[in-house]
């Protein structure tokens, strides 16, 4: 049995497990070179239906499926970004089956980000068909019945070093909330009703009480 499938079977006997497990990860140096963006872009085409990301040392991580609870969650999350979004106008926002390569050279798919209008539209057409390299201005990760929390806070950490003004790390199984801002320590709230994302997303409210019900 692979790692990975002991990894989903330790879950399944125990649901209750409180941190979750670690991704598989592959370790290509120095054996192998660093998967070139084109050759990664090739090799995950090849292998529909993992989810990969790359860490900065050039590691590949495969993670386990998030599940349907998770994805029901997720779908409403990105649902709230996007009727704001569209109204406001200022920025994309993306859903978490967009990778992105942030400037420290990882490989990254956050469950959902929003980018400002202008530096979206200073990428060329061409390098945005693929992963371009990109930090969200403002980006969110929501935690999955499989991921543990200090792996999800490292990431956070990564995508705020790297140049996002704004993140949320939203935990549905403890009803917590982290948030990451540059040059402020994280900010953990309990059960939030609402998040705001002022000044960064003008107007922009995430009614959280319906993520807690669900």
């Amino acid at each position: 049995m692979s790692a990975v499938m002991q990894s989903i079977e330790v879950l399944e006997n125990e649901p209750e497990v409180e941190e979750g497990v670690d991704p598989f990860v592959l370790h290509f140096k120095p054996v192998i070179k660093k998967m070139s963006d084109r050759e990664f872009f090739e090799f995950c085409d090849l292998n529909e239906g993992w989810n990969f990301e790359v860490t900065s040392e050039g590691d590949l991580e495969i993670m386990l499926p998030a599940g349907a609870e998770t994805g029901r969650s997720n779908a409403w999350l990105i649902t709230a970004l996007g009727v704001w979004a569209e109204a406001d106008g200022t920025g994309v926002y993306f859903d978490s089956n967009t990778m992105i390569k942030l400037p420290n050279g990882a490989k990254r798919s956050p469950d959902m980000f929003w980018v400002k209008l202008e530096r979206w539209e200073a990428i060329p057409k061409k390098e945005r068909k693929k992963i371009p390299v990109l930090c969200p201005d403002f980006v969110v990760e929501l935690r999955s019945w499989s991921d543990r929390l200090k792996r999800l806070k490292a990431k956070m950490q990564e995508y705020i070093d790297n140049g996002a003004q704004l993140g949320w790390l939203i935990d549905p199984r403890k009803k917590k909330v982290y948030v990451y801002r540059p040059g402020l320590p994280v900010e953990e709230l309990d059960e939030p009703e609402t998040l705001s994302g002022e000044p960064l997303l003008r107007g922009f409210v995430l009614p959280l009480a319906k993520l807690w019900q669900k």
